[in-house]
């Protein structure tokens, strides 16, 4: 009787599910790579608009320089702005999805710290970039006047 007890008890170990909390801690796990790996594509993509931003920049300068159009130059900076304020959209998507898998909070206030400067920093480009519109687009007027003149 007591070998067959100790049999079904042996038999009953092999069959044990693994505990609750490793499951958890190994679902954790991938969910926290897969949210870092999300973070890296979309910083990723944020850097690759500013690169694109300043080459289509540094494209237009250079055609500025050359044909002596000191004129465009606002144009210019309107252009790498528009690319500085969409990258800085995407950096801030990635500082979200950090704060989702924060450990401590001074690593969320370090997170919450970088948000709200890029925050500020788009706020800002975003109104000068409308600001530079609304005077250029006078700009264009009298110019188109004196073209017709």
């Amino acid at each position: 009787m007591k070998e067959a007890l100790f049999a079904f008890f042996e038999q009953a170990e092999s069959l044990r599910l693994p505990a609750p909390t490793t499951a958890f801690a190994r679902t954790e796990e991938g969910v926290v790579a897969a949210v870092q790996w999300l973070k890296l594509g979309v910083e990723l993509v944020g850097a690759t608009i500013i690169a694109l931003g300043i080459i289509t920049a540094g494209a237009l300068l250079v055609k500025a320089l050359a044909a002596r159009r000191t004129a465009d130059f606002t144009a210019i900076r309107l252009t790498l702005a528009r690319y500085l304020a969409l990258a800085l959209e995407f950096q801030l998507g990635a500082d979200i999805l950090s704060t989702a898998i924060a450990p401590s909070w001074e690593q969320i206030g370090k997170l919450g710290a970088i948000a709200v400067i890029r925050t500020a920093l788009n706020f800002f480009l975003s109104k000068e970039m409308q600001d530079e519109r609304q005077q250029s687009g006078g700009e264009q007027e009298v110019a188109e006047r004196s073209d017709q003149a």
